[in-house]
């Protein structure tokens, strides 16, 4: 028997501990990552055992089942990663970003077996089927504390971590959450140590120099090359990016563009109220997180800004926390309200609060699968808070509306404030993907999806955001920094990369790294390299190194100045 669901894609706890502590060609994270959850009367109904067959018009994948009452009747969960990017769909609408939460699939029982990577990879074209997984060498000696670390894991950055060092090894993190102590713990896990270039189908190691001056050829020679990443280094070397991108009159874009890139295109439509953490902390008595779950993405959010005492509010007693979700997630399970919308409904949902809070008549019984009962005492409860604020991710920015969800939640934050105080606050994933929005920002005047063909910056999302440029076979090379599309972009934009010359700047082996032609190692920004980043509310974090780099491996900004001085020098610009 075969049925349609709406697949929907996120984050877990697992799949964070897994990715930062085995690294993503390890089978732990594999099993964290290729599984489907489905309700419990959908499994009954469509007779499934044990593994489950999902098809759209993208790719298929079999995947092992688990029974969850926390989804929806008719939808179908994977985490998110190369098993669930495989079949989403690609088309951005316009707007840069795929169907992550919305793509319809028809799932039956499978009679093949579960879905390998090697075959996923195999299927995407990559060029190098196995990478050299090295660990970097520690050892013991002195032992010393750091204090006031700055984690680089999520945009939360949280900055009073207190790392313990033994020697090389990193003992103990103390004050992180469980993703941030598997970052800390693991950093000598699955690193590039040496340049490398490909040959056939494997990787030659190489020296600095030469490794440099293939990949400045490669950009130089290149008529329209996309510089992707960002999110997950500092300032200072996203600086040198942008600088690099319009040097080569190329595309440069950031992981925004599959995130909350449709928030900051509301944000230019109607402004937006948003907050520091600080009034969050002190003020707010009513919170609601729309589409985020920070329990397993954000995992000392909670902790810090909500169930911590403030100055006028007693901690988590005086505050009322609701979870509006498609799926009853780990943070639902905190919440004094929990609110299932059906997948792709937001904009019905929050349609109908802009009416109740008007007091305007909702005629429907229900909206989006909530009892207009509930709704309108949800508006009360929003119109009577003293401050509150609304924490949204991407169950809000991946669905079928898209910029115009957050639209909508601007709109009726904006309309809350004729009665009280309410901000908003996106749920930014990548510890630096706020700030690698500002430097493009202040370099071009747009904050990503920058296009420098003619010489001076545009942006136009849609065609000039990385995943439409990729899924259009748009551009003829790319340098890939501190990021891992291959892992995180749909089929069709991923096999693309296997079709042209990649450059690959990163600390660890990615499945990125298998559709390079130049890998080139730097060290860890935040645990090896110091640096700026933004924090999701925009303030700025100075990002302390806890250890120096492995022997003859540089920063993202080291590395990137190299390259953008052979460039200059290839192009007859050097001084």
């Amino acid at each position: 028997m075969q049925k349609t669901f709406v697949l929907v894609t996120g984050r877990s706890i697992a799949q964070g501990m897994w990715m930062e502590s085995e690294g993503k060609w390890s089978s732990k994270y594999g099993d964290a990552v290729a599984y489907a959850e489905m309700n419990p009367e959908d499994i009954k109904t469509l007779g499934v055992k044990d593994l489950v067959k999902i098809v759209t018009d993208h790719g298929s994948v079999v995947l092992p089942v688990k029974a969850s009452e926390k989804v929806g009747k008719g939808s179908i969960f994977i985490p998110m990663g190369p098993w669930a990017n495989f079949v989403v769909d690609s088309d951005t609408d316009g707007t840069g970003i795929p169907y992550f939460k919305s793509t319809k699939a028809r799932v039956e029982p499978a009679q093949e077996p579960k879905t390998t990577l090697q075959e996923i990879l195999k299927s995407l074209g990559a060029k190098v089927p196995e990478v050299p997984m090295i660990d970097l060498e520690v050892k013991s000696g002195e032992k010393r504390v750091v204090k006031n670390v700055t984690c680089p894991f999520c945009g939360d950055l949280c900055d009073y971590l207190t790392i313990e060092v033994d020697g090389t090894r990193i003992v103990r993190n103390v004050g992180g959450c469980s993703i941030s102590i598997a970052k800390f713990l693991n950093y000598h896990k699955h690193r590039i140590l040496k340049p490398y270039v490909r040959d056939g189908n494997r990787f030659v190691e190489s020296d600095l120099e030469n490794a440099i001056e293939k990949a400045a050829k490669i950009l130089v020679n290149s008529k329209y090359p996309l510089i992707y990443g960002l999110s997950n280094t500092c300032v200072e070397a996203i600086d040198v990016a942008v600088e690099i991108a319009e040097i080569l009159h190329g595309a440069i874009d950031n992981t925004s563009v599959v995130c909350h890139g449709p928030t900051i295109l509301a944000a230019q439509e109607v402004g937006t109220v948003t907050p520091t953490f600080a009034p969050v902390l002190h003020l707010a008595d009513v919170i609601v997180f729309w589409g985020s779950n920070p329990r397993e993405a954000h995992q000392n959010h909670i902790a810090r800004l909500i169930t911590s005492k403030g100055r006028f509010v007693e901690g988590r007693k005086q505050r009322k926390i609701i979870v509006i979700d498609v799926r009853k997630t780990m943070s639902a399970e905190l919440a004094d309200i929990f609110i299932q919308v059906e997948p792709g409904k937001d904009l019905e949902l929050l349609t109908a609060l802009r009416m109740a809070i008007r007091d305007l008549e909702i005629e429907a019984p229900t909206v989006a699968g909530v009892p207009r009962e509930k709704i309108l005492e949800l508006a009360e409860i929003l119109r009577t808070a003293r401050y509150g604020v609304i924490f949204f991710g991407m169950g809000l920015t991946q669905n079928d509306a898209r910029y115009k969800n957050i639209e909508m939640a601007i709109k009726l934050v904006q309309e809350l404030n004729e009665w009280t105080k309410w901000v908003l606050l996106p749920m930014r994933g990548h510890y630096n993907v706020t700030g690698a929005n500002h430097v493009l920002l202040w370099n071009t005047g747009y904050p990503y999806s920058v296009d420098f063909a003619r010489g001076f910056p545009r942006m136009f999302v849609g065609v000039t955001s990385a995943t439409d440029l990729l899924a259009n076979g748009d551009v003829d090379a790319a340098l890939i920094i501190a990021s891992d599309p291959a892992a995180h972009f749909p089929r069709k934009a991923v096999e693309h990369l296997s079709k042209i010359p990649v450059i690959v700047v990163d600390a660890k082996w990615s499945l990125t790294t298998s559709f390079a032609d130049i890998v080139i190692p730097v060290g860890l920004t935040g645990i090896e390299c110091e640096g700026t980043a933004y924090r999701m509310d925009g303030v700025p974090i100075y990002m302390r190194k806890v250890l120096d780099p492995p022997q003859g491996v540089l920063c993202d900004k080291n590395v990137l100045e190299m390259l953008l001085e052979k460039i200059k020098e290839f192009k007859g610009l050097a001084k």
